[in-house]
């Protein structure tokens, strides 16, 4: 039997929201194996799938560049350590640089990025003045078909749309992604795998009901839709009218996204949790 540590059952408990106990049994079914626990979960508990863009595990800040003719666009996210360093003017200052260098120069990634004259010497300067270690981790570029609406939610979520149409419905677009967080635009666009995986999941939940082949058929494909419609922005409830899609919102200002990007600080870094150990004795009886 693989052994199952504390950092990997913590890693599934992150991913489904589920406790320990399951999370850990789920493990050793599936043999160490994260992904198909995850499915096994799933399938025999109904947990929802992980949603990386939720897990926000690292401090700092969404830098953010918009041209003056709405044109073009750029985010970048730059991470230190503590929550009051990301509220220091000069790592402000210097995120908000590092954007309007990757709408000038469109650097291939963040090598490249680090690699323009005096940004590695600046980046220094900041962690010696500063005393926190500090990175810049990702970065998003966008030349607009039609104009950008642009959002930032608290520093730590920042958003780009590219629009044609009502301004007012560009920038609640913006708003509503912050706080959705689609993964694809359209139904079209989500990956063959992902929706064959999700069927699967679905398929063998529903198989547990006993009931009838063809009521389990219409459980899986309604299911699935709805599945779709919350990974996409057009399927998605619009945040401030969830009676309509974010689709019909759309049709009805007779507005049309063309695409969108985003970044959440820290999506997909594990955080540390100094209380996850005690958490562990004490569920398996360890505590004293």
């Amino acid at each position: 039997m693989a052994e199952i540590s504390a950092s990997l059952v913590r890693e599934l408990r992150e991913m489904t929201g589920l406790g320990m106990m399951e999370c850990k049994k789920a493990l050793a079914e599936a043999g160490g194996d994260l992904k198909k626990a995850e499915e096994l979960l799933r399938i025999k508990s109904g947990a929802k799938a992980s949603k990386a863009a939720g897990r926000v595990a690292a401090e700092g800040v969404v830098g953010t560049f918009l041209a003056a003719d709405g044109r073009l666009g750029a985010l970048v996210e730059l991470n230190c350590e503590t929550d009051f360093v990301a509220k220091n003017a000069d790592f402000l200052a210097f995120a908000a640089d590092l954007a309007a260098l990757v709408a000038s120069t469109n650097p291939k990634d963040t090598a490249a990025l680090s690699a323009l004259e005096g940004i590695e010497a600046r980046r220094q300067a900041l962690v010696q003045k500063i005393g926190e270690n500090i990175s810049i981790r990702r970065f998003e570029r966008i030349a607009a078909q039609g104009r950008l609406a642009q959002y930032v939610h608290g520093g730590r979520i920042g958003v780009l749309v590219d629009y044609e149409g009502a301004e007012d419905a560009g920038k609640d677009v913006a708003m509503h992604i912050s706080f959705a967080k689609p993964g694809y635009m359209t139904k079209a666009e989500v990956p063959t795998d992902v929706v064959e995986r999700e069927r699967g999941i679905l398929a063998a939940r529903a198989a547990e009901s006993g009931k009838p082949a063809e009521i389990v058929a219409k459980m899986v494909e309604g299911g699935l839709n709805k599945y779709l419609g919350e990974l996409t922005l057009l399927g998605q409830p619009f945040i401030k009218d969830d009676k309509q899609t974010i689709e019909k919102m759309l049709a009805a200002r007779k507005t049309k996204v063309h695409g969108f990007r985003f970044l959440v600080v820290g999506a997909g870094i594990e955080k540390k949790s100094a209380d996850f150990a005690a958490e562990v004795m004490a569920t398996a009886g360890m505590a004293r």
